[in-house]
């Protein structure tokens, strides 16, 4: 479980208060990652393995008089250990694989993300086209909104992502239900600015409920 009940209980709250507003759809997702970067553990054996041989080096220039044997057989196991432990490190510590994560491919991967679930539940099906998804992917720390046509030319791209950076500073220091919370507000507050209210004949065409993914 990535929310709690009350977790969710509360973003759900948060979610309706904000459609009864503005009259648009919301969903909120929470995933434990947007890609399973595989090259990770890789990359972390080699600067292991890396760190390990420099290390072997200066020791055995420092203890010239080693065995050759021995010497060997130290080094191997020395550069070997160490970059499966960095690898290891990578899956049990998320700050330390999110080192070996670089920006750009930060930000594609949980765009791509949203993308996928912005269609897998179905926000684009809406009957005036005003379904907004908001995604929290965890270990990248990074919020994404995918939004329908309805808000095209009314809200541009850096008017969401305005919106949302106050949440990414929650991830880390509250978790993934206060960055939504958050987010939804912002969102909210926005939509009324640019003019977003809901009529009566509005229908709760989406669960209000938060979704939880595993990651891609």
């Amino acid at each position: 479980m990535l929310l709690t009940a009350a977790e969710s209980d509360a973003v759900n709250a948060e979610v309706a208060r904000a459609e009864a507003r503005t009259g648009v759809e919301i969903v909120a997702v929470v995933t434990l990652r947007s890609n399973h970067y595989p090259q990770i553990p890789w990359k972390a054996f080699a600067l292991g393995a890396a760190l390990a041989g420099v290390a072997i080096v200066v020791q055995e220039f420092l203890r010239p008089d080693w065995p050759a044997g021995r010497a060997a057989l130290f080094d191997a196991v020395t550069i070997l250990g160490t970059g499966a432990a960095a690898a290891l490190t990578t899956v049990i510590v998320p700050a330390f694989a999110r080192l070996f994560l670089r920006r750009l491919r930060r930000e594609f991967e949980v765009r791509r993300c949203a993308e996928l679930l912005f269609h897998r539940h179905r926000v684009h099906a809406t009957r005036r086209r005003t379904g907004v998804l908001l995604l929290v992917s965890l270990f990248e720390r990074r919020i994404e909104v995918v939004a329908d046509d309805a808000f095209a030319g009314r809200v541009s791209a850096e008017e969401w992502r305005a919106a949302i950076d106050r949440m990414v500073p929650r991830i880390a220091a509250e978790g993934a239900a206060a960055a939504l919370t958050e987010g939804i507000r912002a969102i909210a507050a926005l939509l009324e600015q640019k003019g977003f209210a809901a009529a009566s004949a509005d229908a709760n065409e989406l669960p209000d409920r938060p979704r939880e993914e595993r990651g891609s």
